[in-house]
């Protein structure tokens, strides 16, 4: 094998490269000393083939990971980096063990059982690959006081009999099984631990209830901040804080954080309430393994019959053109995602017990629920913000709404825990000279309509609007959350009793809403008092803190002033005079960079072939692939992106292949190692096959560097099948 080196990366641990052509003795020395601390292993199948393995003991990181092996096959790929120092080097490649017989790699061949994730499983799991820097996406909480003793062995050991009865505790993500893998499946294990944090009370200012409410803050955006490992069973984690000691024990604080690809939030507060019983009775299992169960859903949205679904969401997904977002866009405006150090913002309205009384009832007597009257608010601002000169005109509004996913036709899915909570978009005409009446019937009746499929993804939708996916069907997300006062505020369930024999009180849960990604997520729930709490989370880049805080106050002056009107009289026009003299909120007028969009060099040669994605080095020409798409004759289709890019955003480039569970394998010239490994990683750990990557040529336009990467990108073809 001639020419210059290229190398194949499987990601997995340990590290491990395949080298491909001579050996460049200056090249690999540079490489090691770019891996210490870790091990080197040599392994020499061939003259030209080599492979160059990298184990780290435990407790040690290999400098500069993540990303290292991309790094690395940079470097070795680069002949411009070798420094000509031979008298040091030669003595490092002396010292490397050598091994004659080949071995397999660690590249993960796919799960050999589990169901396949449903499709709002695998859009979740796509927007935590593709979300940029700042805390996780699609984290939620519940968090609440704990009164009396707490037996430490005894709450352990309640929570291990929760996960014992229940499938989702146990369950985890893998690659499902094929070349290319069919995306992700989920598996359920035997047994999970699931992961319990105790902090005992410390006087000197630790955090807890005796640190304040700042305090505990703390506690929660940490908790927040610890990603899933979503390869490993256990979505949700606990951590108690102790307060300070009083005459009945100390009081503690519990928090009870969820990934919301396993778990939603009524889950959680059903496995709380099974916690909590399963501590009254000494920490004792509470029944058998629960049914139905995580793969009885999975199993029921497999049998599906999606024709009548397609028909209904052909007439009921968004129209091109409908609002989206209750701002302006404002030219020139810059987003601000360093604001209080968080990418996101977020804002609070309440209405008093009285106001939140005559919502209801007013809403009652129009025939519809509270959440209709919330959904109607949203529909005027968005109506509103289509513009002054269009303020007369009947315009197509649209916006996301969560259902609860357990009125379908399975028997006990109101009892089973798992991610049933389902974003779905809801779309009406405001049409300013009609009764209002007219808007609140028409939102009900869609709202019932879109109930009857509310198994069908957000993602699904989209694939079906076709020409109308370019641009996003919702950009907000309205959910209202019906939640008992306390675990156990149900007059038949005696949990509180259980657990007054044990001298213990617990407080009524909190919820902490997830991150979307979306620009605006409110949130309504009541809360002990009988008010009507609102809560919005807002994307920074989007949204500034102050026009996040006025679309919410502009939301709870409608609720408070709509049940004043007339029914018989009003009209929409007249229900936006409400807003009059207030100040339309303003947004950034696009996102801050256009993502990079694929570009196809060459098509595959036939369905399911596969796709190469090339990830342009930086500063990379326009069309340095061009030569690789007429040098290579691999089936695969080649695409590439029309500017360099991040990891961020190739994942979002790349959404449409991964939703499709294609093969994939990544490549690119010299340069680019270190963003499409982090890809490759990115990919691996959120259930799907982590893809080869392909290092070899520079982006100089010569053919001979086209004729190295396309020698690795049928390497790693080869090594794949």
């Amino acid at each position: 094998m001639d020419g210059a080196m290229t190398v194949v990366i499987a990601p997995g641990t340990p590290l491990a490269l395949d080298l491909l052509g001579p050996l460049d003795a200056p090249l690999l020395a540079n490489a090691l000393a770019m891996a210490a601390p870790c091990g080197p292993t040599l392994r020499r199948h061939t003259a030209t083939h080599h492979t160059l393995q990298l184990t780290c003991r435990p407790g040690e990181r290999p400098a500069g990971r993540p990303g290292l092996a991309g790094r690395l096959a940079d470097l070795l790929t680069d002949p411009a980096a070798a420094d000509g120092r031979p008298g040091w080097w030669s003595g490092v490649l002396a010292a490397l063990p050598q091994q004659p017989r080949p071995d397999r790699g660690t590249h993960p061949a796919g799960a050999p059982g589990g169901l396949p994730a449903s499709a709002r499983q695998r859009e979740v799991l796509l927007d935590a690959m593709a979300a940029p820097p700042g805390p996780p996406l699609h984290l939620g909480q519940l968090h609440l006081r704990w009164y009396g003793p707490l037996d430490r062995h005894r709450f352990d050991e309640a929570w291990q009999s929760v996960a014992d009865r229940e499938a989702v505790l146990r369950a985890a993500f893998a690659p499902g099984p094929g070349r290319g893998g069919s995306g992700p499946v989920v598996t359920v294990h035997e047994r999970a631990r699931i992961p319990v944090r105790h902090d005992p009370y410390e006087p000197d200012g630790a955090p807890g209830p005796a640190g304040g409410a700042a305090a505990w803050s703390a506690v929660l955006r940490s908790e927040r901040e610890q990603a899933f490992d979503l390869g490993r069973p256990g979505p949700l984690r606990i951590r108690r804080v102790d307060g300070e000691p009083g005459a009945h024990g100390p009081d503690a604080r519990i928090v009870l954080t969820y990934h919301q690809a396993l778990l939603d939030a009524p889950s959680v507060r059903q496995l709380l309430r099974s916690f909590l019983r399963a501590y009254a009775a000494d920490g004792r299992p509470a029944g058998g393994e629960r049914r139905p169960a995580l793969p009885d859903h999975l199993r029921w949205l497999a049998a599906r019959d999606p024709g009548p679904a397609r028909a209904f969401w052909d007439l009921a997904a968004p129209p091109a053109g409908a609002r989206t977002l209750p701002a302006v866009p404002v030219a020139g405006r810059r987003p601000a995602p360093g604001e209080a150090g968080s990418r996101y913002g977020r804002a609070v309205e309440r209405l008093n017990p009285t106001e939140a009384a005559r919502l209801r009832g007013w809403a009652a007597s129009c025939g519809v629920a509270e959440s209709t009257a919330l959904h109607a608010a949203w529909a005027l601002q968005l109506h509103r913000a289509a513009s002054a000169a269009r303020a007369a005109e009947p315009l197509a509004v649209a916006f996301g709404v969560t259902v609860s996913g357990r009125g379908i036709a399975l028997e006990g899915a109101d009892r089973l825990p798992g991610p049933l909570g389902n974003p779905l978009p809801l779309s009406v005409e405001v049409d300013p000279a009609a009764p209002l009446s007219r808007l609140l019937s028409d939102l009900r009746d869609r709202a019932l309509g879109l109930a009857a499929y509310e198994w069908v993804s957000a993602g699904q939708i989209r694939e079906q609007a076709g020409p109308r996916a370019h641009a996003p069907l919702t950009e907000t997300l309205l959910t209202f959350d019906r939640v008992p006062a306390r675990p156990g505020a149900d007059a038949d369930d005696p949990v509180d009793g259980e657990l007054a024999e044990a001298d213990v009180r617990v407080g009524p849960p909190e919820s902490v809403e997830a991150y979307t990604g979306l620009p605006f997520a409110l949130t309504a729930r009541h809360d002990r008092a009988g008010g009507l709490v609102l809560t919005a989370d807002s994307d920074r880049a989007r949204l500034a803190d102050a026009d996040a805080a006025r679309i919410l106050a502009q939301t709870a002056l409608l609720l408070r002033e709509l049940p004043e009107a007339d029914l018989r009289r009003i009209t929409v026009a007249d229900a936006l005079t409400l807003l009059d003299g207030l100040p339309v909120p303003g947004a950034v007028a696009a996102p801050p960079a256009a993502a990079p969009r694929l570009v196809t060099l060459r098509p595959a040669a036939y369905p399911g072939a596969g796709t190469v994605l090339l990830v342009p080095p930086p500063d990379a020409p326009a069309e340095c692939y061009a030569a690789v798409a007429r040098a290579h004759r691999g089936l695969q289709a080649l695409v590439t992106l029309d500017a360099p890019a991040d990891a961020t955003a190739c994942l979002r480039a790349l959404r449409p292949v991964l939703a499709a569970a294609e093969p994939l394998l990544l490549g690119c010239f010299s340069g680019g190692g270190a963003v499409a490994y982090e890809v490759a990683e990115r990919i691996g750990a959120h259930g799907w096959r982590a893809p080869l990557v392909s290092i070899g040529g520079t982006a100089d336009g010569s053919p001979a560097s086209a004729q190295d990467l396309s020698r690795a990108l049928w390497a790693a073809t080869r090594q794949e099948s």
